[in-house]
């Protein structure tokens, strides 16, 4: 009965494992497009990598479209080359005025197409980085979403537009998107500045704290000098009255 119980919890441990490694593997193989900042604070300029895998078994990629925002547009936006693709910035008149850094914006970049030659498509099992450079950044908790549009040599084109929403499953095209943080105010300068005073200062405080201890121990020792000689004093006061009295 026993022999029976643990081969049984072996075969359930087994069927589980491979279980957990089909997921895994469906789980690597149901890449997205995604956008990496490498800064996300507010008002600044950032580096955005989107990594692009071509997920059909059968075409390849030959084309990327992204979206820019228009409520919160990049007044800056640069292309680093890839070899064998061409990079295309369009600019656009926004659907309304926007104020930028003290600025009326009314155009702004609202797209960047890259566009394959025929070597440089990706296959399958390939994906291909591409770069942005852009700024200013929107007020910190901005969530900026950055659709695209991922095109194929037999004409499909998948869309990359669906939201995210907390507590929900993950959709199956979702926007590459990022989310705004605080901006960074500290000057590198002043704060290598302070840490290397901040030492000093300690030293000092300490030596105040030492100076002042020692002064107190002199009030100190002079009060009980003088407390013991008035004790003193009263004390053969005493006996030279009684003797007085003898």
């Amino acid at each position: 009965m026993k022999t029976s119980i643990r081969r049984t919890l072996k075969t359930l441990t087994a069927v589980t494992a491979s279980a957990g490694m089909i997921a895994l593997g469906a789980t690597a193989a149901s890449a997205h497009v995604t956008v990496n900042p490498d800064d996300t604070g507010a008002n600044g300029y950032t580096h955005l990598t989107f990594n692009v895998p071509n997920e059909s078994p059968t075409a390849k990629t030959s084309k990327l479209e992204v979206k820019l925002p228009t409520d919160t547009p990049f007044t800056s936006v640069s292309v680093k080359p890839v070899e064998g693709w061409s990079a295309k910035v369009i600019t656009s008149e926004l659907p309304k005025p926007v104020t930028v850094s003290g600025t009326t914006v009314t155009k702004a970049p609202s797209s960047v197409v890259w566009t394959a030659d025929a070597t440089h498509q990706l296959g399958q099992n390939q994906y291909q980085a591409f770069s942005l450079s852009v700024g200013k950044l929107p007020a910190a908790g901005t969530t900026v979403t950055l659709k695209a549009a991922q095109t194929y040599t037999d004409g499909t084109v998948v869309n990359w537009d669906e939201a995210s929403a907390e507590g929900q499953p993950e959709p199956k095209h979702p926007a590459p998107s990022f989310t705004t943080t605080a901006e960074d105010g500290t000057d590198p300068a002043a704060a290598s500045a302070s840490a290397a005073a901040s030492p000093a200062a300690a030293a000092q405080a300490q030596e105040t704290s030492s100076d002042s201890a020692a002064v107190w121990g002199i009030v100190l020792g002079a009060a009980g000098f003088v407390l013991g000689a008035a004790a003193l004093s009263l004390v053969l006061a005493g006996r030279r009255t009684r003797s007085a009295a003898k």
